[in-house]
């Protein structure tokens, strides 16, 4: 085979990297479209940015995979072996169009572009997320749309090989003129690498993409394909992520600050010199009747704040927990820490935050030690009656290993149920059976004489939304692409409402204090502050005889999932030892507007301050932001300019997450010391 000529082999490479910066422009327009309902009130100015900044972005992908490119240039024949480079270029151009098809879906569930979730989610179950995908999706229209446009872009490649086939000199002296050649487009590929800086230092990154207020202009300026990159290198090393967070001050002076933004005058330290925050909670008194005794916690999957009647919302979605808030205490400023059900699962019930690098706690080492949530506080109360009712299967995100080490010792899920009404292919019984089994649970433990304490999980409202043909209310019409979506969470809260029903009837009913929680929240158009705030908002409510009547209707403070036990717990008036990460939201002063730190779900270091109407973000490579929001129906944020909030929310929110991931390094979150001292 015979060299072709420095401008053929010139020209098809420049060609080919022309077209993979047009998949690139194409899959970020298709994201805008898919989306386009958040950038409704947009400037254009704002969105021709985005689309000019992310040219930088896709020019960093599109250098480096062109550099062999460039390498090819210097092989004896040059790029004359073309099938070799169409075939490479086709496996680039076959991951960016999976990336570009995939993540217009991936942006409306999760309000980021691709991360390490995908790679989750496949390291957890593959066969499980591979029904997911096939029963929640469009995905065999995606395969077929893929394989058509790799149809497509073959053909382009195979039409560029034959336009660009001018036989070269060969020898020496066809070869030499390719060393400089190759060298200015291999400096040229450095420079587009870059993202096409040439500053000294860091090369274009995350941050350089927020231009805009909006924070989906922001995100649409960056690269699938880079994200997911990043997000893989990131996966598995701790190290980036905590670092910042690990050294931002004085062990000491943070743990100072920690302890005295948890601890109330109820409390007292157990074991100041090991134990960061291990302490005494004496209950000022006891608020509900002496003969409430059970508590049972009821984790609602994908409960989302945003469409409960009771917090605002007006498409009557959720009726049977608006209800049920009319007999107990809501709590409306509730964050979850994450926005996964495994964050919110060990948040609520191991009473310990969402930490950079830590998303994925309970299938981790850091999480192979004893936490003081909830069941260790009740099995100190001296409660040995518990089980946990689950839909799923308890292998999915170490749920049995990680809870059975907490003090659980009965699990009820998926492979427990005897002829449930309905079967999801995907993850397991309904909502409707799970609570049907919760009421044959609580009636046996009630059975012993003994007081129980239960943790109950719902999942129907989780992608496929697959759920029972006969749902018992009237599936939602009039929210259209949300419409599955919302119709499986009316049917949950149909499930929750008949759970009531039924446990109204039964003799345990008056001596238990429930405690209902939602786990996170879902992607809605209202994308306020770059944490995506919604996101991350959801009920708690907590119902038992005269609670209500003693705290008021509503509690408006600001609380998160670590909050959750101190608050139910103290309740009981009952002194307990505790390691939770929250506070009893009712004994806050008055004047304590209540605190809560989040972090969404994926490896991206990006965290988050509330303290009453204001929220600090705080992205990586950015200056931390201050926003005033407001919530209920007409939910907004607006950033805003105070320098000493800023400052002093931020060392308060670094220094909880210093200590917060000290304490869980040296395995001392429990009752007992760790590694060492703090």
């Amino acid at each position: 085979m015979n060299r072709y000529s420095l401008k053929s082999d010139l020209l098809f490479a420049i060609c080919a990297f022309t077209m993979l910066m047009v998949v690139s422009s194409l899959a970020r327009l298709l994201l805008f479209i898919w989306n386009n309902d958040m950038a409704t009130v947009v400037p254009i100015s704002d969105l021709l940015t985005g689309f000019a900044v992310g040219l930088r972005f896709d020019l960093i992908i599109c250098s480096v995979t062109s550099i062999p490119l460039v390498f090819g240039l210097l092989l004896p024949r040059g790029l004359a072996h073309r099938k070799l480079w169409i075939s490479w270029l086709m496996f680039i151009s076959a991951a960016m169009v999976m990336t570009a098809l995939v993540e217009p879906v991936f942006y409306d569930e999760f309000h980021s572009r691709l991360n390490s979730i995908a790679v989750q989610y496949l390291n957890e179950d593959p066969a499980t997320v591979l029904s997911m995908l096939i029963n929640g999706t469009p995905f065999f229209t995606l395969l077929f749309v893929w394989a058509v446009c790799l149809g497509g872009l073959l053909k382009v490649y195979l039409w560029l090989d034959r336009c660009f086939r001018e036989p070269g000199r060969n020898g020496l002296k066809g070869w030499l003129p390719r060393v400089p050649v190759a060298l200015v487009a291999l400096v040229l590929l450095v420079i587009g690498a870059r993202g096409g800086t040439v500053r000294s230092g860091a090369p274009l990154r995350w941050g350089d993409a927020v231009h805009s207020q909006n924070t989906f202009i922001n995100h649409l300026s960056l690269n699938g394909v880079y994200t997911f990159t990043k997000a893989l290198e990131r996966l598995g090393d701790k190290k980036e992520a905590n670092t910042v967070w690990l050294t931002a001050m004085d062990n000491q002076k943070a743990l100072d600050i920690t302890r005295e933004m948890v601890l109330e005058s109820e409390d007292s330290l157990l074991n100041p010199k090991s134990l960061a925050l291990y302490r005494q909670t004496t209950p000022d008194s006891r608020i509900l009747p002496d003969n409430v005794k059970n508590v049972v916690f009821i984790l609602m999957e994908s409960f989302s704040s945003r469409f409960i009647g009771a917090e605002g919302d007006k498409h009557n979605i959720t009726p049977y927990f608006d209800a049920l808030a009319e007999e107990g205490v809501l709590f409306t400023r509730a964050f979850s820490n994450g926005t996964h059900t495994h964050q919110g699962m060990f948040a609520t019930f191991a009473c310990f935050p969402n930490t950079p690098g830590n998303e994925y706690l309970m299938q981790s080492e850091e999480g192979h030690t004893t936490f003081s949530g909830y069941p260790a506080v009740m099995r100190n109360l001296g409660y040995e009656n518990n089980a946990y009712v689950y839909n799923g299967a308890f292998n999915w995100d170490n749920q049995k290993g990680f809870f059975g080490n907490q003090g659980i010792t009965r699990f009820v899920g998926r492979d427990e149920m005897v002829n449930p009404k309905f079967m999801d292919p995907t993850w397991g019984v309904s909502d409707e059976d799970m609570f049907d089994r919760s009421l044959e649970e609580l009636d046996k433990m009630n059975g012993t004489g003994e007081p129980f304490f239960a943790m109950l999980q719902t999942l129907s409202n989780h992608m496929p939304y697959a759920i029972p043909e006969e749902l018992g209310v009237e599936p939602v019409t009039d929210l259209g692409s949300r419409n599955e979506r919302m119709t499986a969470m009316r049917y949950a809260d149909w499930a929750l409402g008949k759970f009531f029903e039924e446990a109204r009837k039964k003799p345990w009913y008056n001596d238990t204090l429930f405690v209902l929680v939602g786990d996170h929240g879902f992607s809605v158009s209202d994308l306020l502050t770059p944490i995506d705030l919604l996101r991350h908002q959801v009920p708690v409510l907590m119902i038992a005889p005269g609670l209500r009547d003693a705290v008021g209707p509503t509690v408006s403070k600001v609380m998160s999932q670590p909050d959750v036990v101190p608050t139910a717990i103290s309740l009981l008036g009952k002194p307990y030892a505790q390691h939770c990460w929250g506070r009893d939201i009712l004994s806050l002063e008055e004047n304590d507007a209540g605190f809560a730190i989040i972090k969404p779900s994926g490896n991206y270091p990006l965290v988050a301050m509330i303290e009453g109407d204001k929220v600090l973000v705080k992205q990586p490579d950015m200056a931390p932001e201050l926003f005033s929001y407001q919530l209920g129906e007409q939910p907004a944020a607006k950033q805003i300019d105070d320098a000493a909030i800023t400052d002093s929310m931020f060392e308060r929110l670094s220094a909880y997450l210093q200590t917060a991931l000290r304490s869980l390094n040296n395995k001392s979150v429990g009752d007992k010391p760790g590694l060492s001292d703090l």
